[in-house]
């Protein structure tokens, strides 16, 4: 079975929302082919080789009522939104120190 099949298995349908964060055109299809019909959403966040191609059928793309995105930086823009980000941290709003699990010295 194709990834695809796999997560329709599973889900019953399909993803309600795929993330691809390698850079592969290959599995921007796969995540694209896993997303639930009617509202699954493919979110592209890797980057490809230049020159890569996406080849997706246009029935599947406008008939199956899924989406297709691309995000630079997931939407961030650094100059607005990095300094709100940086005093929710430091007011214990945005808790990222619960996501280190691990920490290794550098020699």
């Amino acid at each position: 079975k194709t990834v695809s099949e796999v997560i329709h298995d599973m889900t019953e349908g399909g993803a309600d929302y795929c993330f691809e964060c390698v850079g592969m055109v290959s599995l921007v299809q796969e995540a694209f082919a896993s997303c639930r019909k009617g509202w699954g959403k493919t979110v592209v966040l890797g980057v490809a080789q230049p020159g890569s191609h996406l080849s997706l059928s246009s029935t599947d793309v406008l008939c199956s009522g899924k989406t297709l995105t691309g995000t630079l930086f997931g939407g961030l823009k650094p100059k607005s939104d990095v300094p709100i980000l940086a005093q929710r941290y430091l007011d214990k709003e945005l808790r990222l120190d619960e996501f280190v699990t691990h920490e290794m010295k550098f020699d």
